[in-house]
């Protein structure tokens, strides 16, 4: 059986309090994995690093916040069909519709990689579909 852990501060934490959740396939009803649930103590530290995180990342300018969502886009187009399988055992979805949800997830970064030049006070219409 497939143990998760919890992701902290970039990287992967094993569980201490002992206890787990079972994740389920909602396409199979089957188990796929046991989720360890945090201690007060695992969600402070998580909710902590965030914080401190999110001190660096909001000083950093907004161009090379687009570069990192430019990243972010290469890699999951790269992986599509890998998200798109988990996507599909997270929710049941089948791959095709997951896929579809990853493209409009696509759609919203890519449009978001912009926004510097929106700060600047333009406004543009249909950018996107239902995206002003």
């Amino acid at each position: 059986m497939k143990e998760l852990t919890h992701f902290i501060n970039g990287a992967q934490v094993k569980g201490t309090s002992g206890n787990f959740s079972d994740v389920y396939n909602p396409a199979t009803g089957e188990v796929q994995a046991k989720l360890p649930l945090a201690t007060p103590a695992e969600v402070s530290k998580a909710v902590e690093d965030a914080a401190e995180a999110q001190v660096a990342w909001g000083a950093t300018n907004p161009q090379r916040r687009a570069r990192v969502m430019m990243k972010m886009v290469a890699l999951m187009n790269r992986d599509m069909d890998v998200l798109a399988e988990a996507l599909s055992s997270e929710h049941g979805k089948t791959i095709p519709d997951a896929k579809g949800d990853l493209q409009r997830g696509l759609e919203v970064i890519e449009y978001c990689i912009g926004a510097p030049q929106m700060l600047k006070g333009e406004y543009t219409d249909d950018a996107g579909p239902g995206i002003d």
